[in-house]
Order: C-alpha cells, then structure tokens, then sequence
C-alpha cells in the first residue's frame, strides 16, 4: 500500500500525542481570565505563550496590542490558492466556585473516566483545547513537508471570554491584512450524537431590559388594590401576549427575514435523530414546548424565540408584604434566525411594552446588546470538501447543523472582512464548558488534530 503525505502528518500527529498533550497542559496552567483584572497578567502571558510557540513552528507571529487584551497574529507565506483565516480564542472563563472543582482548575490532569480518557482543566475545552488541535495539525504538516501550509494566518483573541469589546475595531482597523478566501472557527463542537459537524447557521442576539413605573411608592394592596395600577400585573400581561396559543412571537413583522430549511439541511438534522425528550430529560425536564409544527432542532437552530430571562418587582424577602409595587423589572431576549433585523425587532417590542402600558404609568428600556444572525454560503465547495474530510478521519458521514446560540465573531468575519467561517471543534455536550471541572477528551484533542490535518490537505 503506497504511503502518502497525509499518511505521514497523521502518523506524526499519532506518535506526537504525549508531546502535544504535555504542550497543552503547559497552556492551560496559564489562568488567562479575561474578566477579571487582577489576571492581566496572566492574560498576557498565555498571548506570549502562543507567540513564542508559533514563532518556533516558523510563524510570522506578533502580538498586537488593543484597548484591552492583545490579539496574536501569525502567518504564514502566501498562497496562490485559497487563503485561510483560522480564529480562536486564548482566555478562559473564572473557575468559580472553585470547591466544586475535583482538582484544581489550573493544575491539568489526564483522567480516565467511563467514557475514555479526558484532559480536564480550565479552558481545556474552551477554547485552548481546541485553538491547539489545528497548531499541533500545523506542526505535523512542517515535520513532513519541511515548511508550514501556505496561505494560513492565525488570529487568537485575548477577550472573547468578556465580550470582545476590542474584536471589532481590530477587525474594523486591519481589514485588508486578515480578509482572507474563508474563516475556520473552532470553537463549537460535535454534534450531539457524536458526529463530527460544521455548524452553517447560527442565531443572533436582542437583549433588552424593560422597566415599569407607577405610582411613586409601594402601595398597600387593601387600600388601594383594584383602582391603582400595578407595574408587575402590566409587565406580565405584556410579557404573556409576546407569544400565541400555537408559540409563535406576535410582534409585528417578527418573522420578517426568517427562511424555511432547505431540503438539504433538513434531511441532515432529520439524521442525527435528535430526542428531545432525552435532552430535556438531562435538566430535569421531559416534555417538549415551542412553537406547533416544528421539529425540536428547528426549534433550538433555526426559528426565532422571545423569551424572559428574568423578572422583579415588588416585596421579594422573607414572609409576606401585601403591597402594589412601584415598578416591575424584566430581561427579554430574542434569537434571530435568517435576515431578521436586530433594530426592528428591538423597536417592535419597545412599541409592544407601551401599547399595554396606561397613561399615568411610564416605562424605561436599557438595551443588552444586539447581533444578527449568521448564515454560510454552503455552495462554497470548501464546505463540502470539510464535510468529506470529517467523515473519512470519524468513520461517520459529517452533518451540517445550526446552532442556537450565538458566535457574534462569524456575523463579524462576514459583515466586516466578507467572508464565510466554517464552525468546526470537537468538543462535547458533557465537556462542562462555564462550570466546575471542565474537560475535553483526548479523543477529541487527537482526531481534532488529525481532522484538521485532512481538511488542509483538501484544501490546498
């Protein structure tokens, strides 16, 4: 049987393994947590880690300054053929509350667990695990082909943990430099059955805090209850008619820009077989809600939702206050699907609170951020070929599938460098990424490498 090249890099990367384990526990002992200042430091030397380690592989490496953490920036010579641009991100959430851990967060270790062995620490899974699946790719390419694969630049952010407020102007500020033919983000997962995946489609993001005022104190509910207006009574009932008895979203023009699935799409996620009532199952739940008609994944990937994420009024302590609150406090977020716009929405619910306001109550908004949706041009055959690749490294045929929540830098990499982002990680449902004793399976850190070593191959 003739040996090819990629041969050689995946039989590299599966020698290599112990050695790029022992180079990601050396990353995630950095406790590089964007949030919170007293680990600038540390922020900073995980950037300084990925440069010298990049540098040593025969990247072009800086580390670029910003208003807050730095950005690493690393390339490689040009390509006559398709230019890649791959993002990850370097900082990792705080490891609160920390007696919850079973070692400590900083401290990685490889344990074997039921399901296979698994490196857990902080950020294993999120994002450092998976930003060195496609560096240890990188490493094994130069062993065997004597030099890195051309057309590559690398961008690892330092604050996508805090809400990438430098993320943009970066982008806005180096947008010849990092366009590139395509966008390869790692930091999503496989699917929920175990299938390798390229997420196509994610939703975006309305928040948007309301506030009700009546009557200039708390008032008593003997006294003044039926004749006075009640801030939490008006919240709710305008809060209860954002949704129909068949669960679709009232506001006017809602559904403006929001597509049906494609043929393709919905024969891919009809596939996976998903359960709904096994996911639920999982917090406790079992019976499935949403909008009639739908199937479950449409519901969590595709359609937009409305939904109160919290809300306060009134006497909340111990015991019992009867009282008419002065006011009444809601959190409301809608995901987008599609073209639907963020503004309009944002302007049709302030004009749903008032229409169900009276004339001597007041209200007040504050707004929680906004982005669109993103959608990929799954006609580019990069993905199909991505799709190939997946499916001959897992022994599965590798699905296109949505994501419910949203990775503002796909809708950034499209709207501000005009290019499409293929989503590919291979992390898990159970990798307790934000909570006590993160991991990320040594599977998923090896065939993650050998993946991208595949996709590379195809690629160029």
């Amino acid at each position: 049987m003739t040996t090819t090249k990629l041969d050689e890099v995946l039989d590299y990367l599966d020698g290599g393994l112990p050695e790029a384990l022992s180079r990601l526990k050396g990353f995630l002992t950095i406790p590089s947590i964007s949030t919170d200042p007293a680990h600038n430091g540390d922020v900073r030397a995980a950037a300084v880690w990925l440069r010298d380690e990049l540098s040593g592989l025969g990247f072009e490496t800086e580390i670029r300054e910003t208003s807050g953490h730095p950005m690493v920036v690393a390339k490689t010579p040009e390509s006559p053929d398709r230019s890649l641009l791959f993002y990850g991100h370097y900082d990792v959430q705080p490891a609160d509350p920390l007696e919850l851990w079973t070692t400590p967060p900083f401290e990685p270790v490889i344990e074997d667990t039921p399901e296979g062995q698994v490196i857990r620490a902080r950020g294993s899974s999120d994002d450092k695990g998976q930003l060195m699946t496609f560096v240890e790719a990188c490493r094994a390419w130069k062993a065997v082909y004597g030099q890195l694969p051309p057309g590559l630049t690398l961008l690892f952010e330092g604050e996508e943990e805090s809400g990438s407020p430098s993320l943009v102007p970066f982008l806005e500020a180096n947008r010849d430099e990092l366009s590139q033919s395509l966008a390869l983000i790692c930091d999503t997962g496989l699917s929920s059955d175990g299938r390798p995946a390229i997420a196509t489609q994610l939703r975006g993001l309305v928040g948007e805090e309301v506030i009700i005022r009546g009557a200039d104190r708390d008032l008593h509910s003997g006294m003044f209850g039926g004749l006075a207006a009640n801030p939490i009574q008006i919240l709710c009932n305008a809060l209860t008619a954002l949704k129909d008895e068949n669960g679709r979203v009232t506001l006017p023009g809602f559904y403006d820009g929001v597509e049906e699935l494609s043929d393709d799409l919905r024969r891919d996620w009809q596939a996976l077989n998903f359960d709904a009532e096994e996911f639920l199952s999982r917090v406790g739940l079992k019976h499935p809600i949403g909008e009639k008609g739908r199937m479950p994944l449409e519901m969590v990937w595709n359609q937009p939702t409305a939904e109160i994420n919290g809300i306060t009024g009134g006497y909340t302590g111990d015991g019992f206050k009867t009282v008419l609150p002065a006011e009444a406090r809601a959190k409301v977020s809608f995901r987008l699907s599609g073209n639907q716009n963020p503004a309009k929405i944002r302007a049709a619910f302030r004009a749903h609170i008032r229409a169900h306001l009276p004339a001597d109550c007041t209200v007040e908004f504050h707004e929680h951020g906004e982005s669109p949706a993103s959608v990929m041009d799954t006609s580019d055959p990069a993905f199909e070929t991505a799709k190939q690749a997946l499916s001959e490294e897992w022994g599965r045929d590798a699905v296109f599938i949505g994501m419910g929540g949203s990775i503002p830098i796909a809708g950034d990499f499209k709207r501000i460098l005009g290019m499409d982002a293929m989503l590919i990680g291979f992390g898990r449902d159970d990798d307790r990424i934000h909570s006590p004793n993160e991991k990320y399976n040594v599977e998923s850190f090896a065939k993650g490498a050998r993946s991208w070593a595949r996709i590379l191959h195809r690629l160029r």
